[in-house]
């Protein structure tokens, strides 16, 4: 466990006095009956405790509730749940962040998971960075049954400290992996007409301060039928979208925004490819050529938009396999 301290004087002598961040920890739950009690008990589980746990569920129709009452009943720290009709999720962690005291702030979606020092780590790194909004690492990506398929450290690049290219490029961090300075988001929050719930909101704060890169992988991303991430032709248009929606209060010019949007455009064509949807591919190289990086970018992905389907699938089944085997289960 991570201690904090600070020094108070008592007749003349100082006494260091251990000190710990208030954490206030948001749960929005919405039909996730399969995995919201491994949610719950990844946050019951970490070593630096919240101050509070609030969960609100957004009109679940499945078994949620009665499991999210059966686990709050014994956790170790302060819990509130609270159960209404369905608003949407920006709606409600707008709701959520609202009712939040303390320092910092993190969500944790009813699917996904923290590994026990989740907290502990990311709230050192915040500690002693003044200048972050936020901090964020890499996240697994699990499966319906905990195994880790994936990670995003083995096909992104994450940096440090000014990530606006990085975020205009699609490279976003999992929410999973994210805790907030409350300070930060006083004047934020999430908009409730976005598809998209923290893609606008990481890049109107990526231009008040610095994203804290962590190193450690403590967060998984659940991967399902349900994830809008799993729609790339939905995410990909919403990240254009949210771009030309935010670029003048972030001090973007048009000249600065079409090339920014050609490479994204031009690097997105790979994505369509590994799902599949080659006419979009072709049609998103072809006009965007310009935003190449590289002419071993472009035969790269040509090459891949001549592989056959069956043989996509199978390389991605047998990656799959790989990670699975080398990663093994997140065990909560």
């Amino acid at each position: 466990m991570i201690t904090f301290s600070f020094i108070k004087y008592v007749m003349g002598q100082a006494v260091v006095q251990s000190s710990k961040p208030e954490v206030f920890v948001f749960v929005p739950s919405y039909n996730h009956a399969p995995f919201i009690e491994r949610c719950l008990k990844s946050i019951v589980k970490q070593t630096f405790q919240p101050t509070k746990l609030l969960v609100i569920d957004d009109g679940s129709n499945d078994d949620s509730t009665q499991i999210i009452e059966r686990i709050l009943n014994d956790c170790p720290f302060p819990a509130e749940f609270v159960t209404r009709s369905n608003r949407g999720l920006c709606a409600t962690l707008n709701e959520g962040f609202a009712q939040s005291v303390g320092k910092y702030f993190a969500y944790l979606g009813s699917d996904d998971v923290w590994l026990p020092q989740f907290l502990e780590s990311r709230v050192k790194v915040l500690e002693s960075r003044p200048n972050a909004v936020l901090a964020f690492g890499h996240a697994f990506l699990i499966d319906e049954n905990d195994r880790i398929i994936d990670c995003t450290e083995n096909w992104t690049a994450y940096t440090d400290g000014s990530i606006l290219e990085m975020l205009l490029a699609g490279v976003v961090p999992a929410s999973s992996s994210v805790v907030y300075c409350r300070s930060a988001l006083e004047n934020q929050r999430w908009n409730e007409n976005s598809v998209l719930e923290d893609y606008e909101l990481y890049l109107k704060l990526s231009k008040n301060g610095d994203f804290a890169f962590d190193e450690k992988i403590l967060s998984a991303w659940r991967q399902h039928d349900y994830n809008t991430s799993g729609d790339f032709a939905k995410m990909f248009d919403e990240w254009l979208a949210t771009q030309n929606r935010v670029a003048a209060e972030i001090g973007i010019g048009a000249p600065t925004l079409r090339r920014t949007q050609k490479r994204l455009k031009f690097n997105s064509a790979l994505n369509f490819i590994r799902r599949g949807e080659k006419l979009r591919a072709v049609e998103l190289l072809s006009k965007n050529l310009s935003g190449a990086s590289s002419f071993s970018t472009t035969a790269k992905i040509i090459l891949r938009l001549l592989t056959p389907a069956a043989a996509e699938n199978w390389y991605r089944m047998r990656k799959r396999t790989a990670q699975t085997k080398r990663y093994g289960t997140i065990d909560i």
